[in-house]
């Protein structure tokens, strides 16, 4: 291998230089949400995904019906659907009577969730706090913010879901 394929390859001294912004962005997410994960784990959290911490973001507040969970996960409804049945097995969420009536169900956090979020909160500030040491973190928000902002618009945030 040549320096300029380790270059390319994000080997070698000049790490990341010419390497395409998509396979940076990924290489992040992944090794971030991996070291999360694993922080997790150790404080006994294994038993969780992070697509179930993705689920417990969008349940905040007054919860969700499947259907919309489904629409803020960018899933069918039948994952979403799935995904509430694990957790309400697991003690994380239930299903309540809807406010306005009729035969749907409000998809709610229970208190082990919450403490869940509490926790996974902690371990994901201490985390960044340490890549702080080595990166300008707030820097990186504000500018990946902006990114978002001009691809999808002021309209919030997309739903976050695998496109490959």
């Amino acid at each position: 291998m040549t320096s300029e394929d380790a270059t390319k390859s994000g080997g070698g001294s000049g790490a990341g230089e010419g390497v395409e912004l998509t396979f940076l962005l990924g290489l992040g997410f992944q090794l971030v949400l991996g070291e999360f994960t694993r922080r997790l784990a150790e404080v006994g959290y294994g038993d969780l995904r992070p697509v179930h911490g993705m689920a417990f973001q969008a349940l905040k507040g007054r919860g969700a019906t499947a259907t919309e969970l489904a629409e803020r996960l960018g899933v069918t409804k039948q994952a979403a659907g799935q995904i509430v049945d694990d957790l309400e097995r697991r003690g994380y969420v239930r299903r309540e009577p809807h406010p306005e009536g009729g035969r749907r169900k409000l998809v709610v956090l229970t208190g082990a969730a919450r403490d869940h979020l509490a926790v996974a909160g902690r371990v994901l500030h201490e985390l960044e706090a340490e890549l702080a040491g080595s990166a300008d973190v707030g820097a990186l928000r504000r500018e990946l913010a902006r990114v978002v902002r001009t691809l999808h618009g002021e309209d919030g945030l997309p739903p976050l879901r695998p496109v490959w």
